[in-house]
């Protein structure tokens, strides 16, 4: 995405996107491993979904609307080529266009982009003064106008990392070359797998598992890698300065996948256990909200020696529902998701375990819900610090004024949210449970980019 607008009634949260790149070393058709990658990412995105393939003479894509069930054709799967990217994609409000459905082609080149340019309105006037015409708002677009202004794969690439700031992984597919390449802080995933008949690039690795293609690795920040031939050319383009993007592994990615070379389940498994070290509770039951806190709730729930059970069952057949008119509306919106188990909650102390609090108003109905339901006591767990600060690598949220933790203390949100106790895990504790270099601006304000520090002072002054 280019500019995007959070929504105040959110308490998802949303990143731009799920991306998926292959290359047959024997010429077979990428068309069916293309949208089984895309299946394994659709939590990555679930507004729209595209692929473009090349076929050794000619691209061709095929994108729509909606989910990638529903989006691709069986006669699509029957598309001849060797050389494929694609994308699930995430806008944060308001509709989907399909001129902003990905990839991005422009003349031979095709883009599938995962992250967020920072300075994309400044990029867009100086592509517009250049002659080139914007058709959507996705910053793929860009990155495309730039790859075909360069005089080569690697000129133009490296030109990007020089100019875009913000978060970028990119697969491409560059006048019949493929290649990828990934922001020099390596703030969102990309992954790479390999076997005898397909070299593959991902967002994460249930899209290499998926196609029974072994995970080798990770593309590095500021790294541009070209398969030519069958093989893979590496060069580091800048240098890398790591910053993980932490919501990836408290939030985002899928428990069964590997990211940075550290797995996400151990991660949020970690993360449980630091929190039950930091914040225990007296408690009858642990109950995790679903989806992504399970993990880290199991966790944190054996090592206080107390049961963790399924007290809030989630109807899976209900889509995104966050952008709703008034209150009313979106506390029957939480209705329509989660629904309690009486039996686990009815007359007992409960620790809520949630992976994060951005804006605070879901959360508040599911405690008032499991209140509802019986609960003696309500204790609030939190796998993620306080979020303090907008985030301009990704994630959906763009203002101070939407976040609970700019201006309450944890006791104030915890009276807002009606609990009987609301505890976070620490910033210390986060970083030794994931154990890597990781961004944590929206936790603490610390940008580690020139441009997004100014967006952020500019945030703080509105």
């Amino acid at each position: 995405m280019g500019v995007w607008v959070s929504s105040p009634y959110s308490e998802e949260k949303g990143e731009e996107c799920g991306i998926f790149g292959i290359l047959a070393k024997n010429g077979d058709d990428v068309a069916p491993l293309l949208y089984r990658a895309l299946i394994a990412l659709q939590h990555r995105g679930q507004d729209a979904a595209g692929f473009a393939i090349y076929n050794g003479k000619t691209m061709e894509a095929r994108r729509g609307i909606g989910l990638v069930s529903g989006v691709f054709k069986p006669e699509d799967l029957t598309l001849k080529g060797g050389m494929g990217i694609g994308h699930t994609r995430y806008p944060t409000i308001g509709e989907c266009r399909m001129c902003d459905v990905q990839p991005s082609m422009y003349k031979d080149i095709a883009v599938a982009h995962n992250g967020h340019v920072a300075n994309y309105g400044d990029l867009k006037k100086t592509f517009e003064e250049k002659g080139h015409k914007y058709t959507s708002t996705v910053d793929s677009e860009p990155m495309v106008f730039a790859l075909a202004g360069s005089k080569g794969f690697e000129e133009g690439a490296k030109w990007i990392m020089e100019r875009f700031e913000g978060s970028y992984s990119d697969v491409c597919i560059y006048n019949g070359v493929f290649g990828v390449f990934r922001d020099p802080h390596a703030i969102r995933p990309l992954v790479w797998g390999e076997n005898e008949s397909f070299i593959a690039f991902a967002s994460e690795t249930v899209a290499l598992d998926i196609n029974n293609i072994p995970y080798k690795g990770e593309v590095k920040g500021g790294e541009l890698v070209i398969v030519d031939g069958g093989k893979m050319v590496r060069k580091q383009l800048v240098p890398e300065t790591p910053r993980h993007c932490m919501f990836e592994y408290v939030y985002f990615a899928r428990p069964d996948s590997t990211i940075n070379g550290k797995s996400v389940y151990e991660a949020r498994s970690m993360l449980g256990e630091a929190l039950a070290r930091e914040a225990p509770a007296k408690v009858d039951v642990v109950v995790p909200v679903p989806d992504t806190s399970r993990t880290a709730a199991a966790r944190y729930a054996r090592k206080l020696g107390v049961p963790c059970e399924e007290g809030l069952i989630k109807n899976r057949y209900i889509g995104r529902t966050f952008i709703m008119a008034n209150q009313s509306k979106r506390v029957g919106a939480v209705k329509l998701k989660l629904n309690p188990v009486r039996e686990i909650i009815r007359g007992k102390s409960v620790a809520l375990v949630d992976d994060s609090i951005v804006r605070g108003t879901t959360l508040k109905e599911i405690v008032a819900l499991v209140r509802k339901a019986g609960a003696k006591e309500v204790h609030l767990r939190i796998t993620c610090p306080p979020v303090k600060a907008p985030c301009f690598y990704g994630v959906d949220m763009s203002t101070y004024k939407e976040l609970i933790a700019d201006d309450k203390s944890v006791d104030a949100i915890g009276k807002f949210l009606g609990a009987d106790t609301l505890a976070y895990i620490s910033m210390d504790g986060l970083k030794k449970a994931i154990g890597l270099p990781l961004c944590t601006a929206c936790l603490g304000g610390e940008y580690h980019t020139d441009y997004v520090r100014k967006l952020a002072e500019k945030a703080r002054g509105s």
